[in-house]
């Protein structure tokens, strides 16, 4: 889009990849507690949306929505960054629950219920599903995983939300270990199947989830977070 006098119509482009921030930020916030706000993540993408249009420059050979996302969702992180969303307390529930259902999966044989998993963390249903919506579900694969490092003091956001061609699960391109992922998702109850598959395969929000399943976004979350936990705990194992 271009003005009369031939420069780029900075306004219209605006306008016309606002979408595209407000998607990108819907679909991090499945990531985050509900403490962060997702009109701040638009505001912040906007920005990024800003610098990329004056940044640009068609002779890379990138298209302008592809380097527009890396600058939109690079914003957004930094924000992050800056206000320290994910507690301590938040990592070691995450860490509580994945060895809860390590140790169900082993002496029940099976797929724990979600009742079990609250028991077995001596907490009552409500109360798990409440922790669940606190830490959130959140990268299937963190880079200490794969090193071998545990360091709690390294960059968790980094682990968390990055930029999908950054984060480690592109080192799941290893045949075995992409295998042994699909054998997990063929796992889970079919209801978290579907969540996975909606929001990883077909970029579907939170949001639109809820409705396609007719329940509230809250309990999507929480089975999100399901979903990536019983994961986690499975390909701890490779």
């Amino acid at each position: 889009m271009y003005t009369a006098k031939g420069q780029l119509d900075r306004t219209a482009l605006i306008k016309q990849y606002q979408p595209l921030v407000r998607r990108l930020a819907h679909h991090m916030m499945a990531k985050l507690p509900p403490s962060i706000e997702v009109d701040d993540l638009i505001q912040v993408g906007l920005i990024g949306l800003s610098e990329a249009l004056s940044r640009y420059e068609a002779s890379q050979g990138v298209q302008f929505e592809t380097f527009a996302t890396q600058r939109i969702r690079g914003a957004m992180l930094d924000e992050l960054r800056e206000n320290d969303w994910m507690s301590r307390g938040s990592r070691k529930s995450q860490k509580e629950i994945e060895e809860a259902l390590r140790r169900l999966e082993h002496r029940l044989g099976r797929t724990p219920l979600e009742s079990e998993i609250a028991s077995e963390l001596g907490m009552s249903l409500p109360e798990y599903q409440s922790l669940l919506s606190k830490v959130r579900g959140t990268q299937l694969v963190y880079l200490e995983d794969m090193s071998g490092s545990h360091d709690d003091d390294d960059s968790y956001l980094d682990r968390h939300v990055a930029d999908n061609d950054a984060d480690p699960l592109h080192m799941l391109r290893d045949q075995r270990l992409r295998q042994a992922l699909v054998d997990a998702i063929k796992q889970l109850p079919e209801r978290e199947q579907y969540i996975m598959s909606m929001y990883y395969e077909q970029d579907m929000n939170l949001k639109e989830i809820a409705a396609v399943l007719d329940v509230t976004e809250s309990r999507v979350c929480q089975l999100h977070s399901q979903s990536i936990a019983r994961l986690r705990a499975k390909m701890r194992s490779h």
